[in-house]
């Protein structure tokens, strides 16, 4: 996985945004068969929202694990058992029933093998769910690959592209191939911000955290003032003073067969 230093209190700080998807992606998924008791958030992050498949699973064993030592740290703060590991190295264990993947996978570039490694090692009747933000042919990600890619920047900054997630239609074929039956979509928020440069700071607890661990804290700033009236000019304030900011997410559901 792309290493990336988190900090858990930035992450949450659009909780109610970053929950949202979760929260849809969840629902699509149905009940595992009888013998796969197993419930797994993979890349539980700060462990806020593992308590949503508890009490969707009350019978199931819930467990939670993330690359982060920072999330993890946050995490069992949280009262979540969950353990330090990376996605390309897990494997669903025996009688795992559901595997969560929110918003995690768009930061492993081999992620299309991961996810058939996963299905491969499902029983029949497990599900599996993924989400992972599709936006990075957006306004707030274009703009930071522009300032990324000036020559001050360009030595030390390495930044993914549109290539890093694929469309529905491309992980339907993954997983349907893997012999699962899928259900595959994708959906744009249309997200209220408030406050001073709200889509810096979103981008902040994400898609900058990259950018932030090539540069010391006077390159962070010197990037930050650079990016920040381009995304204010690309994100305007409406009259009343919030930011609208759209943000596209692509969800895949699949049951294997």
């Amino acid at each position: 996985m792309t290493t990336v230093s988190w900090d858990p209190a930035l992450y949450r700080a659009f909780d109610d945004h970053r929950s949202r998807p979760f929260l849809d992606l969840v629902a699509r998924i149905g009940d595992p068969p009888a013998g796969l008791d197993g419930v797994v958030d993979a890349g539980c992050g700060p462990g806020h929202l593992t308590g949503v498949l508890a009490r969707r699973w009350p019978d199931a064993t819930v467990t939670a694990f993330d690359s982060s030592p920072d999330m993890v740290a946050a995490a069992r703060e949280a009262g979540v058992a969950a353990e330090q590991a990376d996605v390309r190295d897990w494997t669903p264990p025996a009688g795992t029933g559901i595997v969560v993947s929110n918003a995690v996978l768009q930061w492993v570039p081999e992620h299309v093998d991961v996810l058939r490694d996963w299905a491969a090692a499902l029983a029949p009747g497990a599900w599996l769910g993924v989400q992972v933000p599709g936006n990075f042919g957006a306004p707030s990600h274009v703009l930071t690959r522009e300032v990324a890619e000036q020559p001050r920047w360009r030595d030390r900054i390495s930044l993914r592209g549109t290539e890093t997630v694929l469309d529905p239609a491309g992980y339907a074929d993954v997983l349907t191939a893997a012999g699962c039956t899928v259900d595959a979509w994708e959906t744009t928020y249309l997200q209220r911000l408030d406050g001073e440069d709200p889509v810096l700071r979103w981008i902040s607890g994400t898609a900058l955290r990259p950018v932030r661990d090539a540069l010391d804290d006077d390159a962070y700033a010197d990037f930050v003032a650079e990016l920040a009236p381009r995304l204010r000019e690309a994100y305007p304030r409406t009259a009343d003073g919030s930011t609208w900011f759209p943000f596209r997410r692509i969800f895949v559901v699949a049951r294997r067969t």
